[in-house]
């Protein structure tokens, strides 16, 4: 609603000080022209807001100028439980000060929120890291977060994949990132703004040496582009291929949500296929696409490229001399035969 927006700018130029139109905006989730007509909305209501010019300019509060309208209601009470998630919190070496924010903070609501703010913990839990992986180890992490703080210089030794190995590298920490139970950091590094995964950072010294932050870094927007960013560079190739329903059924869990994604968008019935598709799925090598695919066994058939193709076919003949030699063939066995995939031009 407008007034609750007006209300969240003003508190966001009273906590923050100066602050760009465009940096509002993206902090309200608006358009920077709608960021406009709410300043002026500010300043006709009364509220001293006035604008900086030059290249660090941007809109602050008259000094001096306080609101009291921070009363906060029943569902913003309960969310704002969960930004304290207590395992995040200890990752950082935070975990005894959220500990003692909340039970200030508790003290500081009514009565009649306490309960309704309490009640988060009791029904969510943060598990971050993903299925059939352990959390990371990161000891230099608590070091990280008081440098992110502090806006001071670090000296790193880190391990990267290719060579040389082990690099070292003078970096200004801009902030950290938390994806699917691994830690990043993203800092500023020659001039531009790079991410480095905290448990390969293999030695952290900080500086005494402080470092200003760009004015027009985001954190969020930068690593919303870093992710798209690496897809692009992730998914060099394309592979067509053909799946039965079974196989359809069971791509998802087996490949990334990118490539399922794709599959689905580009799916054509195979005629005459009993339910077989044919798609075009984005792949990032021969060897890793071969590895992936195979988990589908008799459910999947590569169509092109060749060399995925042979690829393919050589692990499968390497597979079946291995066990063959081990393990003669037995007799058939009762249980069902899996699917037969459809005709196919390439077949041999």
């Amino acid at each position: 609603m407008p007034a609750d927006r007006l209300l969240s700018m003003m508190l966001l130029l009273q906590t923050r000080g100066r602050m760009s139109a465009r940096r509002l905006a993206a902090e309200l989730g608006v358009s920077v022209r709608t960021a406009y007509r709410d300043l002026d909305r500010l300043q006709a209501s009364g509220v001293p807001v006035y604008a900086e010019q030059g290249r660090s300019g941007g809109y602050r509060l008259l000094d001096g100028y306080r609101t009291h309208l921070t009363g906060l209601s029943e569902s913003e009470a309960r969310v704002l439980f969960l930004a304290g998630l207590p395992a995040p919190a200890a990752d950082l070496g935070l975990a005894a000060e959220v500990a003692a924010a909340r039970l200030k903070l508790l003290a500081a609501l009514p009565a009649a929120l306490r309960e309704e703010a309490t009640r988060a913990d009791a029904v969510f839990h943060l598990d971050a890291p993903g299925w059939y992986r352990e959390a990371e180890e990161t000891p230099c992490l608590p070091l990280l977060v008081d440098a992110v703080f502090a806006r001071r210089t670090v000296d790193v030794r880190y391990r990267r994949w290719r060579e040389p190995r082990e690099v070292q590298r003078l970096l200004h920490p801009y902030g950290l990132v938390l994806k699917s139970g691994a830690w990043y950091l993203v800092a500023g590094v020659d001039g531009r703004t790079a991410t480095f995964r905290i448990a390969r950072i293999l030695d952290t010294v900080v500086r005494d040496e402080r470092f200003e932050r760009p004015e027009d870094f985001v954190l969020e927007e930068y690593w919303a582009s870093y992710l798209d960013a690496f897809d692009v560079r992730r998914f060099t190739g394309t592979a067509t291929i053909r799946l039965s329903p079974r196989g359809r059924e069971r791509l998802a869990d087996n490949v990334p949500p990118e490539v399922a994604r794709a599959c689905e968008a580009t799916a054509t019935e195979v005629a005459g296929g009993d339910g077989w598709i044919e798609a075009v799925i984005p792949t990032e090598s021969t060897g890793h696409a071969c590895g992936e695919l195979l988990r589908l066994g008799t459910d999947v058939e590569v169509v092109a490229p060749e060399e995925l193709r042979r690829a393919m076919a050589d692990t499968v003949h390497a597979l079946a001399r291995t066990y063959t030699a081990v393990c003669p063939p037995s007799s058939p066995s009762p249980s069902p035969s899996p699917p037969s995939p459809p005709p196919s031009s390439l077949s041999r």
